[in-house]
C-alpha cells in the first residue's frame, strides 16, 4: 500500500556526477531539493570501489572530464577534500616493435618527442593544436551554453546564435572551413591529413571513437573527435584525476551540495514518475512511498527515463518512437585489475625507475594504427567482440598509493570494441573470453602481466546497464553522433533540459553537451530549470 511522505520543491533522479551538480545550484538558489540514488553510493559512473581487499579502483570512469571551471568554482571542491593530479606524461603509447611515443600535455615537449618519429610530425603537432585550440574555443562557448530553442526562440536565443556567428566567422576562411569539413568527415582523414606516423595518427583518431558505435573511418567520426577536444580542451585526452579515485570526486559533490541543503538518500530506487494530466507530481518508490515535487529532474539517460520510469500514455507516440530510436547501445567493456607489482612493458626496458614511473602515469594507449583500430571496430559490426582491442588503461596507483598496498598496483582498461548485443553467444558466457583477450594483448605490451594478478573483474556492455543503470551499456548515455548532438540532443524541440511533461527535466549525459565527467549538463539544466521556477 502507498504511503506518502513530505513533499519537496526538487527530486533529482539518481545521484550521478551530473545529478549531484543540479542538485547544489538548485538548493543554493533556495529550492528544497532531494536526490534519490539506487545504489548504495552516490558517483554513477565516477565512482571509486573495492576490488579486492586492500585495493580499490575507479570502477568505471578513470578520468576526470576535465570539470566545468565554474562547477569547481562555485561548489568549492578543493574544500570538500578533492585534490586534482595531474601526471607529467599526459600519453604513453607502447608500440609493437618496442619504440615509445610518450606525450606530455604541454605541445612544445610532446612535438619534441615525436620528432624521434617525424620531423614533419612534431612541427605538423604544433600546428595542429594550435588550430584545435582555436576551433575548440568556438565549440566551448556552445557547450558551455544551454542549446537554442527550434520551437519558440527567444531574443536571448537570437544573439546567442548571433554571438556563435561572429565567434565561428572570427576563425578565420581556412578554420571555418575545417570545422565545417572535419565535422562530417572520418576522424581517420583528419589525421591522414595531418600526420604520417602511425602511432600519432591512431593516438588522435582513438578520441573520434571512444566510448562510440564508431571505427576511425566511420563518418561522424570527426564530429565526436571535434566534440571531445572542446571539452577537454586539448588534442589529446585529459589525464587528470581524483586522489582516492574518481569516487572522491563525487563525494565532494555530494558534500558540497549537502552544504547548501541538498538531502541525499542512497539505496532508493525510484520506479516511477508521477504524471498527472500532463503535469508531474512526483515519485513513486520500489517500497511503493509516494514523494510529491513540483519539480522532478531525472538524471538517468533519456532511455530509462520515458520508456522506464514514465508511463507511455503520459508522452505522444511520436516522442515515444524517436526516444526508442535514439542509440545507446555500447561498445565498451571494463576490466580492472589487482597486481602484485608494477607491469614491466617491454617499450620502457632502457628507462630509469623515475622514467618508467612517469611514463605510467597518465594514459596508456594500445592501438598502433588506425588500421588496427578500424579491424577492432570490425568485429562488433557482426555481433563480436575484438580478438585484438583497442584499449585505454590508467594505473592509477603511480600516482595515489592510497587504492592498494604498498608495492601493489590496481590497473583500470577501457577495452574496445564489445558490443552490447552479441550474435552467437551472450555475455554471462562469453565474459571470460573477453578478458582473456584483452589480457593477451596487453601480455604483449607487458610480458610477465598474467602472472601479477591477484584478482581481476570484468564488467560487460550488459553489466553496465543492469549495474550501473546504464541502458544499452553506454557510458554516455547515447552515441555523440551529428543527430544526436546540440539541438537534437535528446530530440529535436528537447535539447534544452525540459521535457514534454510539464515539471519534469533531464540534466545527465543524455543531454546537451554530452558525455564525460564535466558537470556541463548539470550546470546547464540547474540554469533552464531555475528559470522556470522563478516564472512560477
Amino acid at each position: 500500500m502507498n504511503s506518502t511522505v513530505k513533499s519537496y520543491d526538487a527530486i533529482i533522479v539518481g545521484g550521478g556526477h551530473n545529478a549531484l551538480v543540479t542538485a547544489f545550484y538548485l538548493a543554493r538558489a533556495g529550492v528544497r531539493t532531494l536526490v534519490l540514488e539506487r545504489r548504495n553510493g552516490v558517483g554513477g559512473a565516477a565512482v571509486t570501489e573495492d576490488l579486492y581487499p586492500g585495493f580499490k579502483c575507479p570502477t568505471l570512469a578513470h578520468a576526470v572530464g576535465p570539470l566545468h571551471p565554474k562547477v569547481v568554482d562555485d561548489l568549492a571542491l578543493y574544500h570538500h577534500g578533492v585534490r586534482f593530479t595531474e601526471p607529467e606524461v599526459r600519453l604513453f603509447a607502447p608500440l609493437p616493435d618496442h619504440r615509445t611515443l610518450l606525450l606530455p600535455t604541454d605541445p612544445v615537449r610532446a612535438a619534441d618527442s615525436i620528432s624521434a618519429f617525424s620531423q614533419r610530425d612534431s612541427k605538423q603537432y604544433l600546428a595542429f593544436s594550435e588550430c584545435l585550440d582555436e576551433i575548440g574555443s568556438v565549440l566551448r562557448d556552445f557547450l558551455w551554453r544551454t542549446p537554442p530553442s527550434t520551437e519558440h526562440p527567444k531574443v536571448s536565443d537570437v544573439w546567442q546564435l548571433l554571438r556563435a556567428g561572429r565567434r565561428f566567422r572570427g576563425l578565420g576562411k581556412q578554420n571555418m572551413f575545417r570545422l565545417l569539413r572535419w565535422s562530417a568527415m572520418p576522424v581517420a582523414d583528419i589525421v591522414a591529413d595531418w600526420f604520417e606516423t602511425e602511432a600519432l595518427q591512431a593516438i588522435v583518431a582513438a578520441r573520434g571513437i571512444y566510448g562510440m558505435n564508431l571505427g576511425p573511418k566511420s563518418a561522424g567520426s570527426g564530429m565526436a573527435f571535434l566534440l571531445q577536444q572542446a571539452l577537454g580542451g586539448h588534442v589529446l585526452p585529459t589525464a587528470t584525476t581524483t586522489r582516492g579515485g574518481l569516487g572522491s570526486l563525487s563525494e565532494g559533490l555530494a558534500k558540497a551540495a549537502q552544504t547548501v541543503g541538498v538531502e541525499i538518500r542512497t539505496g532508493t530506487e525510484v520506479t516511477h514518475i508521477d504524471v498527472q494530466q500532463g503535469v508531474v507530481a512526483g515519485v513513486v518508490l520500489s517500497d511503493g512511498t509516494v514523494i510529491t515535487a513540483r519539480t522532478v529532474v531525472s538524471g538517468a539517460d533519456p532511455k530509462h527515463t520515458f520508456l522506464k520510469l514514465i508511463s507511455a500514455a503520459a508522452l505522444e507516440p511520436a516522442f515515444v518512437a524517436t526516444i526508442k530510436g535514439y542509440r545507446a547501445a555500447g561498445t565498451m567493456a571494463k576490466i580492472n585489475l589487482a597486481l602484485d607489482a608494477l607491469p614491466e612493458f617491454t617499450a620502457l626496458a632502457s628507462a630509469t625507475s623515475t622514467e618508467r614511473t612517469n611514463a605510467l602515469g597518465g594514459r596508456i594507449h594500445i592501438g598502433p594504427s588506425v588500421e588496427y583500430l578500424e579491424r577492432a571496430f570490425d568485429a562488433s559490426k557482426y555481433g563480436g567482440y575484438s580478438e585484438f582491442p583497442y584499449l585505454d588503461v590508467t594505473i592509477p596507483t603511480v600516482n595515489d598509493s592510497t587504492l592498494a598496498p604498498d608495492g601493489q598496483h590496481v590497473m583500470s582498461i577501457c577495452a574496445q570494441f564489445a558490443p552490447y548485443h552479441l550474435r552467437d553467444e551472450n555475455w554471462h558466457i562469453a565474459r571470460d573470453g573477453l578478458g582473456d583477450r584483452v589480457i593477451r594483448v596487453l601480455t604483449a605490451y607487458a610480458p610477465g602481466l598474467e602472472d601479477r594478478i591477484l584478482h581481476r573483474q570484468i564488467l560487460t556492455p550488459v553489466d553496465l546497464e543492469t549495474v550501473y543503470g546504464l541502458t544499452g551499456g553506454h557510458i554516455f548515455h547515447g552515441e555523440h553522433s551529428l543527430d544526436q548532438l546540440f539541438i537534437m540532443r535528446p530530440a529535436l524541440g528537447w535539447a534544452q533540459y525540459r521535457t514534454p511533461v510539464a515539471g519534469l527535466y533531464l540534466c545527465g549525459a543524455g543531454t546537451h553537451p554530452g558525455g564525460g565527467v564535466t558537470g556541463a549538463c548539470g550546470l546547464n539544466a540547474s540554469r533552464e530549470i531555475l528559470k522556470d521556477l522563478r516564472k512560477n
